[in-house]
């Protein structure tokens, strides 16, 4: 008689199409399905049928850390999506479960420790001055995306990578197309298969290698015969792509300082506030377009009172988690002394973003570097004109005018 109840009551289907949503709104289709209820049915504009959705914040910890859901078995069944491309790839690290999983993230996590972190901080910090160097040469007006917030997470991540300077602007180009769905799935595809060529040939150059970047690291690996070329290469395209998210990221941040001049007036004369004042802007940002990657449920598995069956596919909404009310007292404010501020906007679980360190050290040099060389840094145009980019995966401003 319960499972007749729990059948009976499950949730509405709900379309969530691909919205071009700008500035820091709030998906207002997420909203509606976070009022509905904890767990919600969606079907997403591409691929077949439709999947669970978790929103709560304790909810999507658990599915994120728990072995009855499996990113691996996405690979057998079609599922709704959000973009036409991101089709599983077998034995791509973002579709693996543990221990394989765990195997090949090993091979790099030297470069993403606090230590490895603190390796490049240096050079990421002359690199930054170089380019608000020329910033302040070139005088305003000017655009900050274009000038500073792109070339620079380009610039690090290639350094972390290994990648030489030369061939960075190529490893830009093909990151957009990868993580836009507006030139078609063929076009990201191609792009990433390009991508997947260059850091074959790069890793295989350093097998055997003892250096400190990823690639030399991989190549270690590969030499070692403790992951093979193959997974190496789907494992540095995904650090690769993930790298350069910190720019749509800090578009975003900046849009939102500027657009809220009593925080950037807090931040000047409260520096000591900044790391823990980025770890609450990254709470808020709403950084990506609905939702990322599935898991399947390998069993029936209970949550809120309704029953996922096995072989249904769940996500999570790490957005909708983050403005949990249960968790962030008052969600909607940005509030700079929260603490705790569990947010989970580099993910839960194993799949945890191994970049988050340098994501944070990227925000921090970003915010100390503009706020204090830039003292009148503001937008160059109504905020309402700042244009956002379309059909992108990850959310930020297409440009962002800036004076000063």
């Amino acid at each position: 008689m319960a499972e007749e109840t729990l059948t009976e009551t499950l949730p509405a289907v709900r379309p969530w199409p691909a919205l071009d949503l700008t500035g820091v709104d709030f998906d207002p289709v997420l909203t509606k399905l976070m009022r509905e209820g904890p767990v919600n049915r969606i079907k997403l504009p591409n691929g077949e049928g439709w999947a669970w959705l978790v929103t709560r914040h304790d909810d999507v910890r658990m599915v994120t850390n728990d072995p009855r859901f499996s990113r691996e078995a996405v690979m057998d069944q079609p599922v709704t999506r959000l973009a036409p491309h991101f089709i599983p790839a077998r034995g791509a690290v973002g579709f693996l479960d543990p221990p394989d999983h765990t195997r090949l993230r090993r091979s790099v996590a030297p470069a993403f420790t606090a230590r490895g972190v603190e390796r490049v901080r240096e050079q990421s910090r002359l690199l930054l001055d170089e380019l608000v160097d020329e910033l302040l040469q070139d005088g305003p007006p000017a655009d900050l995306t274009e000038t500073v917030l792109s070339p620079f997470p380009i610039a690090v991540i290639c350094e972390l990578m290994g990648v030489p300077a030369a061939d960075r602007h190529g490893m830009h180009t093909w990151t957009q197309l990868i993580l836009s769905s507006s030139h078609g799935a063929e076009v990201s595809e191609q792009a990433k298969q390009e991508m997947g060529a260059y850091f074959g040939d790069l890793i295989g150059l350093r097998e055997g290698s003892d250096g400190e970047d990823v690639a030399s690291l991989l190549g270690g690996a590969v030499g070692r015969e403790e992951i093979t070329l193959e997974e190496a290469v789907g494992l540095a395209v995904l650090l690769q792509i993930g790298g350069e998210a910190v720019t749509n990221n800090s578009g975003q941040l900046f849009y939102l300082l500027l657009t809220r001049p009593d925080l950037v007036e807090r931040l000047r004369t409260e520096p000591e506030l900044r790391p823990q004042a980025i770890d609450e802007l990254l709470r808020y940002i709403p950084h990506r377009n609905a939702v990322g990657l599935s898991r399947i449920a390998m069993e029936d598995v209970e949550i809120r009172g309704v029953r996922m069956r096995a072989g249904d596919p769940v996500y999570v909404s790490y957005l909708a988690a983050n403005r949990d009310p249960d968790v962030f007292p008052d969600p909607e404010k940005i509030d700079f002394s929260r603490s705790p501020n569990p947010h989970v906007s580099f993910g839960f679980g194993p799949h945890f973003c191994p970049g988050n360190m340098l994501a944070r050290m990227e925000s921090e040099l970003l915010v100390d570097a503009l706020l204090e060389r830039l003292p009148g840094l503001r937008l160059a145009v109504p905020a309402d004109q700042v244009p956002f980019k379309k059909g992108a995966l990850i959310r930020g401003p297409e440009a962002l005018p800036v004076t000063w």
